[in-house]
């Protein structure tokens, strides 16, 4: 992190802030990241970073937006890499498991959407956006998988929404910590389903 050493006359790139706010998540938890605080760690007045981002509420969601964006470079390399549909799906959702307990980029995703009831509707539509580019990635993943022979035949579209269902699902267990959810078990869950919903024809 830059830390306050830095000079206010020289703000850093705002993707440098992002970058530290997801470190202070990481780090500290969310409740201890305030505009005093990420403002100590870049350098800059908490009022300059009002000026950039308007409100936390906008902080947070641009640093989601942040975060979505290396996570899909990642998913784009797993999902473009040698090797069979189902290994890549297996790829796919180990990417879309939270690590565990207190993952910062799950963290930051449940504070987004805990407040998406009083978001504005460009927040709701760029929130919309990040959903909807992991939804077409897995629904062209599975119909290459059903065209190749791989899977049996499922609605792509169907069967992607049920599977991020239970994905969605299982993350908020494992981020949120719940007793008897652990990153191990939900992964041998899915892959359970996965087994038992797309197992190709004979």
């Amino acid at each position: 992190m830059a830390g306050a050493a830095r000079t206010r006359r020289n703000a850093p790139p705002r993707e440098e802030v992002l970058a530290a706010a997801m470190e202070m998540i990481a780090e500290r938890g969310l409740e201890k990241l305030t505009m005093a605080a990420l403002g100590r760690e870049v350098g800059m007045s908490s009022g300059h970073l009002l000026y950039y981002f308007h409100s936390k509420d906008e902080l947070l969601l641009r640093t989601l937006e942040w975060s979505e964006g290396r996570l899909g470079a990642e998913r784009a390399r797993l999902l473009t890499r040698t090797g069979t549909a189902r290994e890549r799906l297996d790829a796919y959702v180990d990417l879309y498991v939270p690590d565990g307990h207190r993952d910062p980029h799950w963290t930051l995703w449940l504070e987004v959407w805990n407040h998406a009831q009083d978001a504005d509707g460009d927040a709701r539509d760029r929130q919309a956006a990040i959903e909807g580019a992991w939804h077409r990635d897995l629904v062209a993943l599975l119909a290459e998988g059903v065209s190749r022979g791989e899977f049996r035949r499922v609605d792509p579209d169907r069967f992607a929404t049920r599977l991020r269902a239970l994905l969605d699902g299982f993350a908020v267990h494992v981020a949120i910590g719940l007793r008897g959810t652990d990153r191990a078990q939900v992964l041998g869950h899915v892959g359970e389903f996965l087994a038992d919903g797309l197992h190709a024809q004979a």
